[in-house]
C-alpha cells in the first residue's frame, strides 16, 4: 500500500529588482490610463450631451414657441377676417401656415414623432376648417380645434422641458462620476508612485549601508560577518556574493599565514585541505612530491643565501610548468625546504613534469662555478662528516594516481609518495616516478 502523498512544497516566488519596477509602473500606468479613459469617457459623454442639447431640445423647444406664435397670429387673422373680410387677412393667415408646417417639420425631427402626430392630425383638421371659412362657409369649429392645440403644445412643451431637464441632470451625474473616477484613480497612481519611489529607495540605501556596514566588517578581519538582507533579487544575491567572498578571504587568509615566506606558495594547511577536498569530491588525480637531490651540499658549499635563491626559482619553475601544463584547478604547495607539492589532473601528469625537470635542469648549472661544473658536482662531507661527491643538484619527483572512488587518506599519500620518492631519488638525474593506487576490495 501506497504512503499517503507528502504536503506539497510552497515555493516563494522570486522577482529581480528590474521585474519589480516594471510591475510597480505598470500598476501605475495601468492607474493612469484608467482615469484618462474615464475622464475621455465623460468629456465624450457631456460632449454628446450637449451636442443633442443644441440639435434636439433646444430647437425644438424654440419650434414650440414659434407654433404658439404662429397659432395666436392665425387665430388672429381668422378673427379680423370674420369682421373685415379682407384677403389680405386669408393671405397673411396662409403664410403663417406655412411657417406654422416648417416649425412642425422641424419638431418633428428633433424628438418623438408620437407626441407631434396629435398635433399634427388636430392642425389638418384646423386648416381644412378654415380653409372652408375663407371659401365663404362658417368658422365651424376652429376655435375648439385651437384651443386643443394650445392644449397639446403646452403637453409637449413641458414634455420637452421635462426630457431637457434629465439629460442636464444626467449629464451632471455622468460628470461628478468621471470627475470622481479620474481624482481616485489618479490619486491612487500617485500614492502608487510615491509608495514605489519611498520603497525602492528605502530598500536600495538600506542594503547599500549593510553593505558598507559588511565591507568594513570583512575589510577589519571579521570575515564571518553576513549582511542581512532577504534573498530574491539582485541586492540579496550581492549579499550572497558578500558572504562568499568573506569565506573566499578567510580561506585566503589562512593559506597566506601558512603560506612559504620565501616562496609565497601555499603551505601544509593548503596542501591538506586541497587533498581532502579531491578525495572527497571521488575524483581520480595526482600527488606529486618533488624534492631536490644534493641540495644539503650545495648550501653548505655555497651559503644559505644561495639556497634560499634556488628554492625560491624552484617554486616559480614548478608554479609556472603547471601554469602552462595544467588545468586552472591544478595546485601548487611548497611544504618546507626544497619540497614541493603537486596536486594535478591525472592526464597533466607527464607534461607537467617534464617541463619541470627541463627548465629546473637548465636553470641549475647557472648557480654552480665553473670548476664544480666541470667536475660534474661538489667534493665535500656528508652528514656524518665523511668526504665523497655530489653530483650536480637535480630534481627528484615522485606521484601517486589516485584513482576515482579510491579510499584514501592525505596521510596514506603523503606517506606512499614518500615511498616512492626514495625509488625516484636513487636513479642518477632528474626523473619522476608514476605509481597507481588501486581500489582495494571490501
Amino acid at each position: 500500500m501506497q504512503s499517503a502523498s507528502a504536503a506539497p512544497v510552497r515555493r516563494t516566488v522570486k522577482y529581480t529588482l528590474l521585474q519589480k519596477l516594471v510591475m510597480g509602473y505598470s500598476a501605475l500606468a495601468l492607474f493612469i490610463m484608467a482615469a484618462l479613459i474615464f475622464s475621455a469617457g465623460g468629456l465624450y459623454s457631456l460632449n454628446r450631451t450637449a451636442r443633442d442639447i443644441a440639435t434636439n431640445h433646444l430647437p425644438a423647444i424654440n419650434s414650440l414657441t414659434g407654433l404658439r406664435n404662429s397659432l395666436i397670429a392665425q387665430e388672429g387673422y381668422v378673427g379680423k377676417y370674420a369682421i373685415f373680410r379682407s384677403s389680405e387677412y386669408r393671405d397673411l393667415f396662409l403664410q403663417r401656415e406655412k411657417d406654422f408646417l416648417a416649425k412642425l417639420a422641424l419638431l418633428e425631427k428633433t424628438g418623438e414623432g408620437a407626441d407631434v402626430a396629435g398635433l399634427k392630425q388636430l392642425y389638418t383638421a384646423y386648416r381644412t376648417d378654415a380653409e372652408k371659412f375663407f371659401a365663404g362657409g362658417g368658422k365651424g369649429k376652429s376655435e375648439q380645434l385651437a384651443v386643443k392645440m394650445f392644449a397639446a403644445l403646452e403637453e409637449i412643451y413641458a414634455a420637452r422641458q421635462r426630457d431637457l431637464q434629465e439629460r442636464l441632470e444626467t449629464a451632471n451625474r455622468q460628470e461628478r462620476l468621471s470627475l470622481i473616477m479620474t481624482m481616485g484613480f489618479s490619486l491612487t497612481g500617485l500614492f502608487l508612485a510615491i509608495f514605489i519611489a519611498i520603497g525602492f529607495t528605502y530598500r536600495t540605501f538600506s542594503a547599500v549601508r549593510k553593505l558598507r556596514q559588511a565591507t568594513r566588517r570583512i575589510a577589519e578581519g571579521n570575515f564571518d560577518y553576513t549582511p542581512q538582507l532577504p534573498s530574491g533579487d539582485e541586492l540579496g544575491a550581492l549579499a550572497d556574493d558578500f558572504s562568499r567572498m568573506a569565506g573566499r578571504l578567510k580561506e585566503l587568509e589562512q593559506m597566506s599565514l601558512d603560506a612559504s615566506p620565501l616562496t609565497r606558495l601555499p603551505g601544509n594547511i593548503a596542501i591538506e585541505r586541497v587533498i581532502e577536498k579531491r578525495l572527497q569530491e571521488g575524483v581520480r588525480f595526482a600527488l606529486c612530491y618533488a624534492d631536490l637531490d644534493n641540495f644539503k651540499s650545495f648550501t653548505d658549499t655555497y651559503g644559505y643565501v644561495k639556497g634560499s635563491e634556488l628554492i625560491r626559482l624552484t617554486g616559480e619553475i614548478i608554479y609556472e610548468a603547471v601554469k602552462a601544463n595544467g588545468d586552472k584547478d591544478d595546485f601548487v604547495g611548497h611544504i618546507g625546504g626544497d619540497d614541493f607539492v603537486m596536486v594535478l589532473s591525472a592526464e597533466n601528469v607527464v607534461p607537467v613534469c617534464e617541463a619541470v625537470i627541463k627548465a629546473f635542469d637548465a636553470e641549475v648549472v647557472r648557480h654552480y662555478s665553473p670548476e664544480d661544473l666541470e667536475r660534474g658536482g661538489i667534493e665535500g662531507p656528508d652528514r656524518y662528516g665523511v668526504m665523497r661527491f655530489f653530483p650536480v643538484m637535480t630534481v627528484s619527483i615522485a606521484v601517486i594516481i589516485n584513482e576515482a572512488g579510491e579510499q584514501s587518506t592525505s596521510v596514506e599519500l603523503a606517506r606512499t609518495a614518500a615511498e616512492i620518492k626514495d625509488y625516484a631519488k636513487e636513479k642518477p638525474g632528474s626523473n619522476y616516478l608514476i605509481s597507481h593506487r588501486r581500489k582495494q576490495p571490501r
